[in-house]
């Protein structure tokens, strides 16, 4: 590499700084591994004797305190006996010797034949007196560590001695063994670190461009001399919008306090157009921008195009004296002031006719002094345009000007003749510019008799410009002038362009959020319940009520929902839910919920196990979509699950970080019920707890989401208060006069959030319509069943259904008798339905089969299934419950 004055570079020349830091890390890091490794070859030393000695000392005492260890030292031949069972332990412990002495220091066993019976070498005598030792010596077999451990006798004296050990060459082989993975692994640290150490000095290399110290000062003395010197301001501002450096001239031109470098531009109270052209980031080239009574011409460039840091560097020069040249510098100021103003003032919802009628007051008092907006019937609709120019039917949406002038009034449908000028002009999406109307140039064929009546009434001068957003014409704009004697000049044509061009994207983005606010609010009602199912064990109403699209904040339609779905046995389950989010995709999600929480429903889950699954299903939906579209997880979502039965007057509900269901007693008391907590669906983690509890008849359950009390000029504490007093208060009324008394005190008129609420009222049926019956478990008893059965159906006034009741219960209870366990008992219901049910203590369903023709059983569910409107099982804490329904002739 060429170093900066034409000499060569490298990285480890000890001219440049770059150099001199990385031969100083590369000693470093050398140092640091020789005595890392050091350390680690002195520690394993350490440990593997440290490991032999306690080795040694477990194999002895081990082995003295084996069984028949005293027998064999008393025995005739102790080396006989011991020699053998020494051997064997040394070579399954791994020691290298395991020598038995007498109490006088002779070997009875040694791994060298010819040492046996002579002297041991070492020091065992505390070993006599009941201690344990351990040492490192020079024995008959080399340097060695070793422990010698007394062997005592069943009267507690020592009889004996043991020594094992281990020699040093081993424990020195271990260490060895482990040196080439240290070395191994100090080369790789080394390698790794000086590789690092590389890559940082390369980046040092780069910034210093290989200069050393000395050139390096006097590049910053000639810098520092240069840059302060000239009559040009300089600013350089980082990645993160934070001034770096501001030469003397900047800080004249910017008037910038003297600890301004670090701050960042938004806070240095520059002009809001000198703001946004430094944090922007973008190219400029003698842009001119006020700042006080002077025009500042800048020229601003990024600083990474040649692997800088991120930033940008911006001259300034001042241009003030082009103000006495051009004459015009207050008129651009102000119309630059004017389109900085309409960008605040237009647009600031997300409703389109809004949109137009603040174009039309902004145009009318700074620009115009009558200004109307004309819309495509098709926008107004939400629609996509599908066609531009005069041939579309347009309505007169905004007005702004003087009551009583002669131009067409709101809601006035319209077409522009083609061949005016405004027709032409509008068909080829450019604006028109009359700056006398008096000399009826053309525009007055449009209607001859309105333009007569314009002239008369003052109006002088006209603009008017399409409102065209992605290459389709939305509507036009068209400004008056009457009382301001100056006509409209081409300069004033171009600032209208600028300020209906700005306009026209707000109202097509107006246009565009409330045809998808449309579009969601017509697929949530879709996957909402329309109607109330038929079932007699609740009174139930509910409310439904959509988020207003152009609020912001929670505008829009989100993913609240609730359902009443019908279960076996006369019971229903009420649910409500919330999908966190708003737009298309929370109305879908909650689709796909509603329609999973159908289908849980039809296995006659209990509420717990119901919502186990349901956030299983969740964690699933959010695993597939996390990779195409991280935003669209459904994680968060709240339920709310009961089922009530109104045989028993039982209700079992959970919820899954939902809001407490409120309970209103007959007397007119509301409670929040406890229902325990769980975490929001798609957590996970954490399992589902059920309440159970018995509701009085004539009892009232409210279910709700969060938009019922949430508000943002209220806690959420106030919210629940307020439903509590509500309910509390609203004495006798039906469901249906509650939902309305709840939606009128909490609600406001514009709601920032989905609204779903259910009231039920509890009904308990009476007693004379249930009828029960125990059944031995004696095929006999299937008789006797039948004949009890058919007289209540005869009480009843069902004997049409008599003979298929019997015969589905024949074969149920037979079923029971043949296959099940425990105590078997039949009930009949008479609701809507007449329902059967048999239950037993067996955790087996039965399954439909389709039985041969040789087959002599396997029909029976195949006729219960003909016979039967609708069968099935439910399993309960004790068994299960099989039942049928069948539709009602009479009665």
């Amino acid at each position: 590499m060429a170093g900066r004055y034409g000499r060569p570079r490298s990285v480890l020349s000890m001219r440049t700084v770059a150099g001199q830091v990385f031969l100083l890390q590369v000693a470093i890091v050398v140092l640091l591994v020789a005595a890392a490794i050091a350390a680690l070859v002195l520690q394993s030393r350490a440990n593997s004797e440290r490991e032999a000695l306690n080795r040694s000392v477990a194999v002895a005492e081990t082995f003295a305190s084996s069984p028949g260890m005293e027998e064999a030292l008393a025995s005739d031949d102790p080396t006989a006996v011991l020699q053998p069972r020494a051997r064997e332990a040394r070579e399954r412990s791994g020691v290298d010797f395991i020598v038995v002495l007498n109490p006088d220091g002779i070997r009875y066993t040694h791994p060298i034949a010819d040492r046996i019976g002579k002297q041991f070498v070492g020091n065992y005598r505390p070993a006599l007196e009941g201690e344990v030792v351990t040492e490192k010596i020079t024995g008959t077999i080399g340097p060695l560590v070793q422990a010698v451990v007394p062997v005592r006798g069943s009267d507690g004296s020592v009889i004996g001695l043991v020594s094992a050990g281990i020699t040093i060459e081993r424990v020195s082989g271990v260490v060895e063994d482990q040196l080439p993975l240290l070395l191994g692994s100090a080369a790789g640290v080394l390698a790794l670190t000086t590789a690092g150490t590389a890559l940082v000095t390369r980046r040092l290399r780069r910034q210093t461009h290989g200069l050393g110290p000395t050139e390096m000062t006097r590049m910053y003395e000639h810098h520092d001399a240069v840059l302060h010197a000239v009559r040009e301001g300089v600013i350089i501002v980082d990645g993160d919008q934070r001034l770096t450096l501001a030469n003397d001239e900047a800080r004249r031109l910017l008037d910038l306090p003297a600890d301004a470098e670090g701050t960042p531009v938004g806070e240095l109270g520059l002009e809001p157009r000198t703001a946004q052209l430094l944090t922007s980031g973008r190219i400029a080239t003698d842009e001119v921008v006020p700042v006080g009574d002077q025009l500042i011409a800048m020229n601003q460039r990024t600083t990474d195009q040649a692997g800088g840091p991120p930033g940008t560097v911006a001259t300034l020069r001042d241009t003030t004296e082009l103000q006495a040249l051009t004459g015009k510098f207050d008129v651009a100021r102000g119309r630059l002031r004017l389109l900085y103003d309409a960008g605040t003032e237009v647009g600031t919802t997300l409703d389109v006719v809004r949109t137009c009628e603040e174009l039309a007051e902004f145009a009318a008092t700074r620009f115009a002094d009558v200004a109307t907006v004309d819309l495509a019937e098709t926008v107004l609709r939400g629609e996509e345009p599908t066609a531009t120019g005069a041939d579309v039917d347009m309505r007169r949406t905004a007005y702004r000007g003087p009551p009583d002038t002669a131009l067409y009034p709101l809601g006035h449908r319209m077409r522009f003749v083609p061949t005016t000028p405004l027709g032409s002009g509008l068909t080829r999406g450019e604006a028109v510019l009359e700056p006398d109307l008096a000399a009826f140039t053309g525009w007055q064929r449009q209607d001859p008799a309105l333009a007569r009546q314009l002239v008369e009434a003052g109006m002088h001068s006209m603009i008017a410009v399409p409102l065209r957003a992605r290459g389709v014409v939305l509507g036009i704009a068209m400004f008056w002038r009457a009382e301001n004697p100056e006509p409209f000049e081409r300069e004033d044509l171009s600032l209208a362009e600028e300020l209906v061009a700005r306009a026209a994207v707000s109202v097509d983005n107006a246009r565009r959020y409330s045809r998808e606010h449309s579009m969601a609010v017509a697929l949530q009602r879709s996957l909402l319940p329309r109607t109330l199912p038929d079932q007699s064990a609740l009174d139930v109403a509910y409310r439904y009520r959509p988020a207003q699209a152009e609020l912001g904040g929670l505008g829009g339609v989100g993913g609240d929902w609730f359902d009443i779905i019908p279960l076996p046995g006369a019971r229903v389950a009420l649910v409500v839910g919330d999908v966190v989010g708003h737009g298309v995709h929370a109305a879908a999600t909650m689709g796909r919920l509603r329609t999973a929480v159908h289908n849980f429903s039809s296995l006659d889950l209990p509420p717990d196990e119901l919502l186990w699954h349901l956030d299983e299903l969740v964690a699933r939906i959010d695993q597939d979509e996390t990779g195409d579209l991280a935003e669209a997880t459904v994680t968060g979502a709240t339920c709310l699950y009961a089922i009530y039965d109104p045989v028993s007057g039982r209700c079992a509900m959970s919820r899954a970080g939902h809001l407490q269901p409120v309970l209103v007693l007959p007397g007119g008391t509301a409670e929040f019920i406890d229902v325990p907590g769980g975490p929001p669906l798609g957590l996970g983690g954490m399992p589902f707890e059920t309440l159970d509890l018995r509701l009085p008849e004539g009892s009232r359950l409210v279910l709700y989401t969060d938009g019922l009390i949430e508000d943002r000029e209220r806690e959420i504490d106030e919210g629940l208060e307020r439903l509590r007093e509500t309910l509390e208060h609203d004495g006798g009324r039906s469901p249906e006069e509650t939902c309305e008394a709840v939606l009128t005190e909490l609600v406001p008129e514009r709601p920032r959030d989905d609204i779903a609420l259910i009231v039920g009222r509890t009904r308990v049926l009476a007693p004379e319509r249930v009828a029960e019956w125990d059944v031995p478990a004696d095929p006999a008893a299937v008789r006797e069943v039948r004949a009890a059965v058919a007289d209540t159906l005869t009480a009843w006034g069902l004997d049409e259904e008599a003979f298929t009741t019997e015969l589905i219960l024949s074969e149920l209870v037979t079923n029971a008798i043949r296959y099940a366990t425990g105590p078997i008992r039949v009930r009949l219901i008479r609701d809507l339905h007449l329902i059967c049910e048999v239950s037993d203590h067996s955790s087996t369903s039965p399954h439909l089969r389709q039985a041969a023709t040789t087959d002599e059983g396997g029909r029976g569910l195949f006729l219960v299934s003909q016979f039967a409107e609708r069968w099935g099982t439910r399993y309960t804490p004790d068994g299960k419950v099989i039942w049928t329904e069948q539709p009602l002739s009479t009665g």
